[in-house]
């Protein structure tokens, strides 16, 4: 047994969500924010069975897209000093960062 962690933009959470229920695969979502964009992400926690895990991550893979936008990176004191860094920058966000790490035990009560 497997555990699946997914990171996705929360963009992607619903289609992401709705691909997993489709092909029968239990997940448990909750909100996150990453620290650099402090913008909202799904992170999906879902135990699969081995044979199932490349299956997971194509679901994840086909359902979450990366794209670009622009931001504002963040104030700082040390910042001060170079004023160019207060003006949009154009960085790549969404797709998926995705774990995989094996289980010793499960139990469900």
């Amino acid at each position: 047994m497997k555990m699946v962690m997914a990171i996705v933009q929360d963009k992607d959470s619903n289609k992401v969500s709705a691909a997993l229920a489709k092909a029968h695969v239990q997940a448990t979502r909750f909100n996150s924010a990453g620290s650099f964009l402090r913008s909202g992400n799904t992170t999906f926690m879902i135990g699969t069975e081995d044979e199932r895990v490349e299956e997971v991550i194509d679901i994840i893979q086909d359902t979450s897209h990366a794209r670009k936008q622009f931001m504002t990176p963040p104030l700082n004191m040390d910042s001060i000093v170079d004023s160019g860094s207060s003006f949009p920058v154009e960085v790549e966000v969404g797709g998926a960062t995705v774990f995989v790490m094996p289980i010793e035990s499960f139990r469900h009560f």
